[in-house]
C-alpha cells in the first residue's frame, strides 16, 4: 500500500474515531470498514461519512456501530446509480471532520477584487 493510500485511509478512520462511529462492535465496524475501503474510494467514503453524520445530528442518540455503517454503505450504493449529492460544504466538512477538504473538494477558486 502507498503512503497516499494509507493517509487516506487514515482520513477515514479519523472520522470514525473522532465521533466513536464504531462503539458497539468494533470488529464487526471493521470488517464493513474493510469492505468499504474495497469497493469505493475513500475520498468518496469521507464524504458519505460526514453525509450520514449530518442526517443523524438530530437522532438522540446519535446512529452509531453496524447501523451507522449500513446507512454510509447504502448510501454509497445509491450514489452508484445516481448523483452524488451532499448537503455540506467544503468549510462544513473541515469544521465537522477536523480535515483539509482540498483533497476532497479541490483547491476553492480564489478571486481577488483586481480579477472582477
Amino acid at each position: 500500500m502507498s503512503l497516499q493510500e494509507q493517509i487516506q485511509q487514515q482520513r477515514v478512520k479519523h472520522i470514525i474515531s473522532s465521533y466513536q462511529l464504531d462503539s458497539e462492535n468494533i470488529e464487526l465496524c471493521q470488517d464493513c470498514l474493510t469492505e468499504l475501503l474495497q469497493l469505493y474510494p475513500p475520498a468518496l467514503i469521507e464524504l458519505a461519512l460526514v453525509e450520514i453524520l449530518v442526517q443523524n445530528w438530530v437522532k438522540v442518540p446519535m446512529t452509531r456501530g453496524i447501523e451507522f455503517f449500513q446507512q454510509v454503505q447504502a448510501l454509497l450504493h445509491h450514489w452508484q446509480a445516481n448523483q452524488i449529492a451532499i448537503s455540506f460544504t467544503p468549510t462544513e466538512f473541515q469544521q465537522v471532520t477536523g480535515l483539509d477538504a482540498t483533497p476532497i473538494f479541490g483547491v476553492p477558486s480564489t478571486r481577488s477584487i483586481a480579477q472582477c
